[in-house]
């Protein structure tokens, strides 16, 4: 019997031959029957969707083994079954059916079209904009892949666009994280930005890092904020225009103790965890770019390579102490300081000499709440 012959034999006598085309004849009807069943769910709408990928499944299995002579009829069943899965937001699925029509047939451009959407959807652009082109040479005239050819050129620019601002962000990002390794400034975690934002150093084209600078009032905890202090300055010009006679006194300061003459400046010294290498570049990109468009693998290494350990011992609150800044010094001597750990941006805070408060700062009797 032909039924029982093994696959790739030829057969011997007419009947077996006979017995083979009456096989294929029938499968070849089922075929047809399937794709039909399956082309009415489609027209029946979303709710039958999965019925008609299985109509178009079965269809696809009586056809095979697919001969050079089934390939076209093949082509359109995979086709089809793409266009359902494409509707499903089955796109990988979708794709894959796509290709093995295109597969099966070369010409097809409903096949090409699918394809697009599919790859457009799982966000393939350079194999979309491959599959437009190709589309485009079976049917020249053929609007819709003409439009989703624009669409698909206007993204790949846009990525493009996205990437050099990425690689952009990065580079700046690893100048000022080198010359800050240069000063030998170290960078602690961030501190107060519920009362900066994510304000963050900037480096200029002479190499010159630019700090915001936060100052505080720890008897209020009140704020000023200096968004430009270049490193090359010294604190005494900031404060003798912020304190000047001419200044309106500081809203809370009752007894106007907060005058130029009055006011010192402290850091707290020996406190926090200096961040490492690593940390410090994901810490710069924050808010630049999106953490997910960063290439792979663009921080691996960096610990080793500049020697840094991201398991440095925390300094206590009972080891820090408070470090009167010397106006005469520039910023970058006061960061250069070796107890200085920079809360990201840095924090100097403001008291008086006049105020009863000064007693208890200088005595240790005063801890951030």
């Amino acid at each position: 019997m032909a039924l029982l012959m093994e696959p790739g034999a030829e057969p011997l006598t007419e009947s077996e031959q006979a017995d083979l085309a009456g096989i294929a004849a029938i499968k070849e009807a089922a075929a047809r029957e399937y794709k039909e069943q399956g082309n009415q769910f489609v027209r029946m709408g979303r709710k039958h969707y999965a019925e008609a990928v299985s109509c178009y499944t079965k269809a696809i299995a009586q056809m095979e083994p697919l001969s050079s002579l089934d390939a076209a009829d093949a082509s359109i069943l995979f086709a089809n079954r793409a266009h359902v899965n494409l509707l499903l937001g089955n796109y990988r699925r979708s794709l894959d059916d796509a290709e093995q029509a295109i597969r099966l047939s070369p010409s097809s451009v409903k096949a090409y079209y699918r394809a697009v959407k599919a790859a457009l959807a799982l966000d393939l652009l350079p194999d979309a904009a491959s599959f437009c082109r190709r589309g485009l040479e079976q049917d020249p005239a053929n609007e819709e892949l003409k439009k989703l050819l624009a669409q698909v050129d206007a993204k790949l620019g846009e990525q493009e666009r996205q990437r050099a601002k990425v690689a952009q962000a990065i580079a700046s990002a690893k100048d000022l994280a080198a010359a800050m390794e240069k000063r030998g400034v170290k960078l602690g975690k961030a501190a107060y930005q519920e009362l900066t934002g994510v304000k963050k150093p900037k480096l200029d084209e002479q190499g010159v890092l630019h700090w915001p600078v936060l100052l505080l009032y720890p008897k209020v905890m009140s704020s000023d904020f200096i968004e430009d202090f270049p490193e090359t300055d010294t604190l005494s010009p900031h404060l003798d225009v912020m304190f000047s006679e001419s200044s309106p006194p500081l809203p809370w300061d009752e007894n106007h103790a907060y005058t130029r003459d009055a006011i010192e400046l402290y850091y707290q010294g020996g406190f926090g965890k200096p961040l490492s290498k690593s940390e410090i570049l994901r810490y710069l990109l924050e808010g630049t770019v999106d953490s997910k468009s960063l290439p792979d693998g663009l921080l691996d290494g960096e610990d080793e390579e500049h020697g840094i350990s991201q398991s440095s011992a925390i300094s206590s609150s009972s080891s820090s102490r408070w470090i009167k800044v010397k106006e005469g010094k520039t910023l970058q001597e006061v960061l250069q300081d070796k107890d200085h750990i920079i809360p990201a941006i840095p924090v100097f805070f403001v008291v008086s000499r006049k105020s009863i408060f000064y007693k208890d700062f200088k005595a240790g009797n005063w801890s951030l709440p």
